[in-house]
C-alpha cells in the first residue's frame, strides 16, 4: 500500500489552515498544521515532510521567509508550495528565488490548490529521480550527513540545532587551519562584527554548546581547539593560522 503523502500547512489563520487541511485530506494526504512560524520551525527540527504549504504572511516573530529558508536547509528535497496575497508579490519573487516548487495567491479554490500541489510534487519528483552520492564529511569519530542533515560520534548520534551542525560542518570543511571568531560569527549568523571581542563574546557560547555535545570531556577538548589570540581549529595537525587574528 502506497504511504499517504505527509504534508505540512502552515498558516495563521484558522479558516485558511482548515480549508487546505479539508482539501488536501480528500485528496489523500496525512496532513500536520502549525499556526506561526515558531511551531514550523519546532516541527521541521526532527520531522520530514514530503510536502510545506506556506504562507509568507505569517503573524508573530519568525515570518515565512525564515520558515523557507529553515526547510530548504533541513530538509532540502522537500516540495514547497507558498502562499500569498495579491499584494505581497514581491515576497513572492524572493521565495521563488529561494527554489520553492510553486506559489498561489489568495484566494484560491480546492482545484487551483490540488493542481499547485501535484504539479510541486511532479517537480521535486523529477529532481530527484537520480540523486546524486550522499555528502559525507567525516572527521576522526565524527560523522555529518550533509544531506540528510544528521551527526554522529563513534556512530552514535548526536542532537545538533541547524546552527550547531552549520557550524560543525565549517570547522570539518576548513580542518588544516585556525579559524578567527570573525569568522565564524559570519558564517552562522550572516552577521560582521564590529571587533574581534565582540565577536569572541558571540561565538563563545556556541562553541561552548557544540563541545557538550561532541567532546567525550568538554573540560578537557579533543576536537574544538582554542588557539589563543587567534580563534579555533578542529584538531590542530598540520595547522595553518590566518596573518591576523582580525582577518
Amino acid at each position: 500500500m502506497t504511504e499517504p503523502i505527509h504534508t505540512l500547512i502552515v498558516d495563521d489563520e484558522a479558516n485558511i489552515r482548515f480549508f487546505l487541511k479539508e482539501t488536501l485530506q480528500q485528496a489523500g494526504h496525512r496532513v500536520t498544521t502549525a499556526c506561526n512560524g515558531e511551531d514550523a520551525l519546532a516541527l521541521l527540527r526532527d520531522t520530514s515532510f514530503d510536502l510545506i504549504l506556506l504562507d509568507l504572511n505569517l503573524g508573530g516573530y519568525i515570518d515565512g521567509m525564515r520558515v523557507l529558508e529553515t526547510a530548504k536547509w533541513r530538509w532540502p528535497h522537500t516540495a514547497v508550495v507558498i502562499l500569498t496575497a495579491h499584494g505581497s508579490l514581491d515576497s513572492a519573487l524572493n521565495a521563488i528565488r529561494e527554489g520553492v516548487d510553486g506559489y498561489l495567491l489568495k484566494p484560491v479554490g480546492p482545484a487551483e490548490v490540488r493542481q499547485a500541489v501535484q504539479h510541486a510534487l511532479n517537480r521535486r519528483k523529477s529532481s530527484t529521480a537520480a540523486p546524486a552520492p550522499e555528502r559525507i564529511l567525516r572527521y576522526k569519530a565524527l560523522s555529518l550527513n550533509m544531506d540528510k542533515h544528521t551527526a554522529t560520534r563513534n556512530g552514535e548520534p548526536l542532537s545538533l540545532t541547524p546552527t550547531e551542525f552549520q557550524l560543525l560542518a565549517y570547522f570539518m570543511q576548513n580542518t588544516q587551519r585556525a579559524i578567527t571568531p570573525r569568522e565564524l560569527v559570519r558564517v552562522i549568523r550572516k552577521y560582521n562584527p564590529d571587533d574581534e571581542r565582540e565577536a569572541r563574546e558571540i561565538i563563545k557560547w556556541y562553541i561552548h554548546r557544540l563541545r557538550h555535545k561532541i567532546e567525550p570531556d568538554p573540560s578537557n577538548p579533543q576536537y574544538i581547539i582554542n588557539i589563543r589570540g587567534v580563534g579555533y581549529t578542529l584538531g590542530s595537525e598540520s595547522l595553518t593560522t590566518p596573518k591576523s587574528a582580525s582577518s
